[in-house]
């Protein structure tokens, strides 16, 4: 059988990012590597919930200078909240709504390269 493990988002400033998904989702750094290819040094580093076993992978390549292209962003990731009210209300304040959506009871987050997070309640 198939498990999801992981998801991939490739970042342009590692520490900006950590920073980003630390505050706005709470995620802490689960693993860490670093290595080299022909294009230079990168590091992986793997955040968590602290609930699941999925981790979202940031990818740094230190080579890497210009904005990622996503394309016409029509993919993301999505985080469920106890309380979305709360939730947004820190959002809010820093300023890293991107688009809501009240009538389905959602909104998005954008982080600092441009990927979308959805933010939708916990199901009761």
């Amino acid at each position: 059988m198939f498990r999801f493990n992981h998801f991939n988002f490739n970042v342009l400033d590692l520490d900006k990012s950590l920073a980003f998904y630390r505050e706005a989702l709470g995620l802490q750094v689960v693993r860490e590597k670093d290595g080299a290819n022909a294009d230079g040094p990168f590091k992986l580093v793997y955040l968590g919930d602290g609930e699941s076993s999925f981790t979202l992978e940031l990818t740094w390549l230190s080579s890497r200078k210009e904005p990622y292209d996503l394309g016409e962003g029509e993919f993301h990731l999505a985080f469920s909240v106890p309380d979305l009210e709360q939730a947004r209300a820190k959002h809010a304040e820093m300023g890293c709504i991107c688009f809501e959506n009240p009538s389905m009871g959602i909104y998005f987050i954008e982080d600092p390269d441009g990927y979308w997070i959805e933010i939708v309640p916990e199901k009761k």
